[in-house]
């Protein structure tokens, strides 16, 4: 008898759970509409806020640059030696440099640099806040959020954004410099192929596929945390030893990567 009455609650119990998952998401999507709104608008940036904004930048991207980089540049001399010596061994030299580029600088170094920032610094949103405790009832105030945004975290979302947009694009030029001198040396006569094959990966339409990419990649990384510890705990919510917005985040990641790889290869 027991069992039988315990049957009809679990349909409702998913559909509340369906439900709060779509807020969930309807919230995170709502606030990353409006922090980009916010990091477009001039009125955003006033003395203090432009001091705390260019103090994050620092502390997220110039501080961690030199060693980052240096580490990026160790790695990707390891890559490119390898895929090099391989392609030569397989008489396939002439296409060693284009999987050069379309491995590394298209898929690894975005990726890694999102990933980067998001373990140094996207998490850390949540580091300070207190748990909030699960018997509360909802207490939305989109208020109290946006001033919240607007006062505190938007410096942190606008300074990780800018991480992941430097670190990638410097990452990316260093390992195209070392792909040209593994393979030409430090001669010039290089060159001219160089520049066809290079090219021949960065046609428009990737071109504007991996600028897009990053870019989602640093919105996803600045945004997913900050939504999370803005988002109101509701009643019922299963506890969790992950910090919020942390499953979210890499799974927001690997469906851009997934979408990157599937318009561009399929």
């Amino acid at each position: 008898m027991t069992a039988s009455s315990s049957l009809p609650t679990l349909p409702g119990a998913w559909a509340q759970a369906l439900w709060r998952r779509a807020q969930s998401w309807w919230h995170l999507l709502h606030f990353g509409a409006v922090a980009v709104v916010l990091m477009l608008s001039p009125s955003s940036y006033d003395t203090s806020r432009r001091s705390r904004t260019a103090h994050y930048i620092h502390a997220t991207t110039w501080q961690v640059l030199p060693w980052f980089t240096v580490l990026t540049a160790l790695l990707s001399l390891v890559l490119i030696r390898i895929v090099v010596v391989t392609a030569v061994s397989y008489g396939l030299s002439q296409y060693a440099l284009e999987m050069v580029v379309r491995v590394l600088v298209l898929e690894l170094i975005p990726l890694s640099a999102a990933l980067f920032v998001t373990l140094r610094a996207g998490l850390a949103f949540n580091a300070g806040a207190a748990p909030t405790s699960l018997s509360e009832p909802p207490r939305p105030a989109p208020g109290a959020s946006l001033q919240r945004l607007r006062e505190g975290l938007l410096a942190q979302v606008t300074g990780n954004v800018f991480s992941v947009l430097a670190l990638a694009v410097i990452s990316s030029v260093v390992a195209l410099v070392l792909a040209y001198l593994l393979v030409y040396g430090v001669s010039p006569w290089g060159l001219p192929g160089y520049a066809r094959t290079v090219g021949r990966v960065f046609e428009p339409i990737v071109a504007f596929g991996f600028a897009l990419k990053t870019v989602l990649f640093a919105l996803a990384v600045a945004v997913v945390p900050a939504a999370a510890s803005l988002e109101p705990r509701t009643q019922g919510a299963a506890a969790s030893t992950v910090q919020p917005g942390a499953v979210r985040l890499f799974l927001v990641l690997l469906l851009i990567e997934a979408a990157s790889l599937t318009l561009r290869y399929f």
